[in-house]
């Protein structure tokens, strides 16, 4: 048998490993494994070929694998394992709540100090408010010129 037959099949075996940890939750214990296929077929190739195939050897791990994890991760994203749908407001789901829309446009008064986050009192309730990084003291009026997310954003009456 060839010297160089052996380590050969060690890395295409590592190489299938790196494929199967891309789909394969695995928690690292396939990439550990496949580390050590390359590890002994690079000390393989050192010690029975040459110093010069173990360079070759070296040289192009360093190059197909890191190819092989970008097109198995675009491999992976199109394929039946990974979530494709989409969540949209045009489905129902909303990610802040409701009764903030109705904040909009109301006044209230700064509770504490907005720097630029605190506590302020809409409409006779206690809510978290920012600012958009303006500093407010506290018992100042405010007013709510935006709702993203969760969050009510304010700005000093002035």
């Amino acid at each position: 048998m060839k010297p160089y037959i052996l380590p050969v099949l060690v890395q295409i075996i590592g190489i299938l490993v790196v494929i199967a940890e891309i789909f394969i939750p695995s928690f690292g214990l396939l990439a550990a494994v496949a580390l050590a296929l390359f590890s002994y077929s690079l000390y393989l190739v050192f010690t029975t070929i040459s110093a010069t195939a173990g360079m070759v050897f070296t040289g192009l791990d360093l190059i197909i694998v890191p190819v092989l994890i970008v097109f198995g991760m675009k491999i992976l994203a199109k394929s039946s394992l990974s979530l494709k749908r989409e969540l949209s407001k045009q489905d129902g789901v909303v990610s802040q709540r409701m009764e903030y829309e109705a904040y909009m446009h109301m006044k209230g008064t700064a509770v504490t100090d907005l720097r630029p986050s605190g506590m302020a009192e809409i409409n006779s309730q206690r809510v978290d408010v920012v600012t958009d990084g303006e500093y407010i003291d506290a018992e100042t009026p405010i007013v709510v010129t935006g709702v993203t997310g969760n969050r009510i954003i304010v700005e000093k009456i002035k």
